[in-house]
């Protein structure tokens, strides 16, 4: 997938909007592919691209910018095989960098967050990224009383009897570390355990893992800690979550701290004081790579300076003071059996190439993304030839590539070992699953089914969506239940919307005692049974009752994933808040009226801007939405109101700022990541329920609304000595 070629500052006047709008979309799109549904499309360097590009063109073109991006979004939840442990701080992931380049970016990036000079000394660290499962380590007085895997960043699995199999990992603590203190690191597996952990498999009739990482994962995740215990697992600390002491003033001391408390750290690791010695260390690492004992994917490079992390602070789903700068990607050839179309839950029309088997970096490839018909036929998005125009044909030799242990793509046509007989691919006009047309919007790539709700690949997905592991949970309802449910022709078991969920059990216990009634009685259908439907019933009793968070992204509104729907839930707190708000934010003319009160407050919402504003006030105005939704609720779903958060005790805590004009001793996202850590809400624009604007030099448009409304304005000076900074 190839990202515009035309330079920002020779677009004309209409492109920027309406390419920024492209992109917005897209990049929320993949968002949804890979946190919501487990089924990414492009590589990490592809999606890191898309939203480069969106930043650069908001950059360039102010006007266009929103609050924030949706290209956010950490791990998955918690399965439910395990309890759940909350993270007392969050367990974040690393953005992605794939050149010198980026690397050159990311150290400007965050010069400018801290508005420091380019003669001003700064210190990275570089250490090895490891291929395993991430881990969290909580030690009170000394003692190991929890570990947890990250999961959703926020929640993750407790996995602390497993943990305590690991020999590399102590139960107790030497004297004089901190009262509380999160170790944070890697479990892995050497190659050559995995290799002899598979031998075993196989002798003993069971299938192998696919490589290390898998390996360490599924071994860590047994519900018997002996299983565990005989599998070699070992863990690298390099880092730390909550703490009641500092642990020292630098990263690199602070990691050997962790290793003088008898906590295996990479000997790899080295203080870099200058771009050149950044990459001089990723080169220094990649060379090494073969050799080493454990898998490596990349080189991390963190600021040093500890002060200067909790400066640069958090986004949503990454921190600012670190990235992984990702080798390149593996690469193999095979042959393109055929191209199927797949149709998900939005109706988008994607091409999968099925392959002959192929291993690519340790793993068995069947399959491979080819984006949309234009990726097949040799066109990027900006109409440019990619490939130097080699179009995809069924039966061509293909070279494979993984990159960012994403679902593969293939990369390029070995065009002297095509078949005579290949034609060109004819991409289909008409849904393959329902026959209904197919329509390709200008600005897009994506042929879209419009049969929407009568088209069973889309109303399919959408259950399968809305009962997934980070929607509602329904545990049961998996892949083949919910086609089982939906594809009955018997009304006592049919599951043709997420309302039917919730009236399942009653239809169930209503059936008359009859020869007809016996059945549609589920525990006469096979496969199921007395325990088994008991467990499902029970399982969605469970679920009535869910956070806001989770069933606002169960609803599968285009544009709001997790991260989105996390900060919606968190401003409104309640569903009919939010609902009432997006009902009421509509003009006549079907847009979003920026005269309008509720229209002003969602798109205010730190993060959201107003692509996925539309998006929020598009579901609610359609018919059709609203009544799926009542139905819902009207069976026994709850969403639960949201608890406020970020309750810290500050003089702004709670409160909702805006930052406006310039700022003259820090950075205007430097200014919004200090008012978010002392529990404030930062909005990007003014409204009714503003407390507290923060207005510099140039300030414009927003200054003059607060004065209207009567808001609070203060200056920057005023506000460091209201916080006490």
């Amino acid at each position: 997938m190839s990202l515009p070629a035309k330079p920002i500052e020779t677009l004309t006047l209409e492109e920027p909007a309406t390419e920024a709008k492209r992109l917005a979309a897209e990049v929320a799109r993949h968002d949804e592919l890979y946190h919501g549904q487990d089924a990414p499309e492009i590589s990490d360097a592809e999606y890191d691209a898309l939203r480069q590009r969106l930043l650069a063109l908001e950059a360039a073109h102010p006007e266009l910018a929103s609050e924030g991006s949706p290209t956010r979004g950490v791990g998955t939840a918690p399965s439910g095989t395990f309890s759940e442990v909350r993270h007392a701080r969050p367990m974040l992931s690393l953005d992605n960098v794939f050149s010198d380049g980026d690397v050159t970016d990311f150290v400007g990036s965050v010069r400018r967050f801290l508005a420091m000079a380019p003669e001003a000394e700064l210190v990275f660290t570089a250490e090895p990224k490891i291929d395993g499962l991430s881990m969290s380590l909580r030690y009170e007085n000394g003692r190991l009383v929890t570990a947890a895997t990250r999961g959703d960043g926020t929640t993750g699995e407790n996995v602390t009897a497993n943990i305590r199999t690991i020999d590399e990992i102590p139960d107790e603590l030497p004297a004089g570390v901190p009262d509380v203190i999160e170790v944070r690191g890697e479990v892995y597996m050497r190659r050559d355990d995995f290799m002899a952990l598979n031998e075993r498999m196989a002798g003993s009739g069971q299938p192998p893992f696919a490589n290390p990482r898998n390996s360490a994962a599924g071994s860590l995740r047994q519900k018997n800690p002996e299983v565990t215990k005989s599998r070699p697992l070992k863990f690298f600390a390099y880092a730390w979550g909550e703490t009641s002491e500092p642990l020292g003033e630098t990263q690199f001391d602070a990691v050997k701290r962790l290793g003088d408390w008898g906590f295996q750290t990479n000997e790899l690791m080295a203080r870099c004081a200058s771009l050149d010695e950044m990459i001089a260390q990723y080169r220094r690492i990649e060379a090494m790579r073969a050799a080493l004992p454990y898998d490596i994917d990349g080189v991390v490079y963190k600021v040093d300076r500890l002060d200067l992390q909790e400066r640069l602070g958090f986004r949503s789903r990454s921190p600012r003071w670190a990235t992984a700068h990702k080798f390149p990607a593996e690469k193999a050839t095979t042959v393109l059996e055929r191209i199927d179309i797949q149709v998900g839950r939005t109706g988008a029309m994607t091409p999968v190439a099925r392959l002959s088997p192929v291993t690519v970096g340790g793993v068995v490839v069947t399959n491979a993304t080819l984006h949309n018909e234009d990726y097949i036929r040799g066109i990027g998005n900006d109409g440019q030839p990619i490939r130097e125009g080699r179009d995809i044909r069924e039966g061509d030799t293909v070279i494979v590539q993984r990159a960012g242990d994403v679902i593969p793509q293939i990369l390029d046509v070995v065009l002297e070992k095509r078949p005579p007989s290949a034609e060109p691919y004819r991409f289909p006009h008409a849904c393959p699953v329902c026959g209904s047309h197919a329509v390709r919007e200008e600005g897009e790539a994506v042929w879209r089914c419009t049969g929407g709700l009568v088209c069973p690949a889309q109303a399919m997905e959408r259950l399968r969506h809305f009962v997934s592991r980070n929607a509602m949970d329904i545990e049961g309802l998996g892949e083949k239940q919910i086609e089982f449910f939906f594809t009955t022709d018997k009304a006592a078991q049919r599951i043709a919307a997420p309302a039917d969920i919730f009236t399942l059990k009653a239809r169930q216990d209503a059936l008359p005692d009859t020869l007809e009634g016996s059945l549609q009685r589920l525990d006469k259908v096979e496969g199921f049974g007395e325990v088994s439907v008991r467990k499902l019933f029970a399982a969605i009793d469970e679920r009535r009752r869910v956070a806001l968070s989770r069933f606002l992204f169960a609803l599968g509104i285009r544009h709001i994933g997790e991260t989105n729907a996390r900060r919606l839930a968190r401003h409104f707190l309640s569903f009919d808040k939010l609902r009432k708000a997006a009902e009421t934010a509509r003009a006549p003319e079907g847009k979003g009226d920026p005269g309008n009160e509720e229209w002003r407050e969602i798109v205010g919402v730190n993060g959201i801007g107003d692509v996925v504003a539309e998006a929020l006030v598009d579901f609610f105005a359609e018919g059709h939405n609203r009544e799926a939704v009542d139905a819902l609720l009207a069976a026994g779903a709850v969403p639960l109101d949201e608890e406020p958060v970020g309750e810290v005790s500050s003089p702004v805590a709670g409160k909702t700022i805006v930052f406006t004009g310039a700022l003259e001793r820090m950075s205007r996202d430097e200014a919004k990541a200090m008012a978010e850590r002392l529990g404030a809400k930062v909005a990007g624009s003014v409204s009714k329920k503003t407390d507290l604007v923060v207005a510099g030099p140039g300030a414009g448009s927003k200054l003059k609304q607060a004065t209207d409304l009567g808001i609070e304005v203060i200056d920057e000076n005023a506000w460091f000595d209201r916080v006490g900074g």
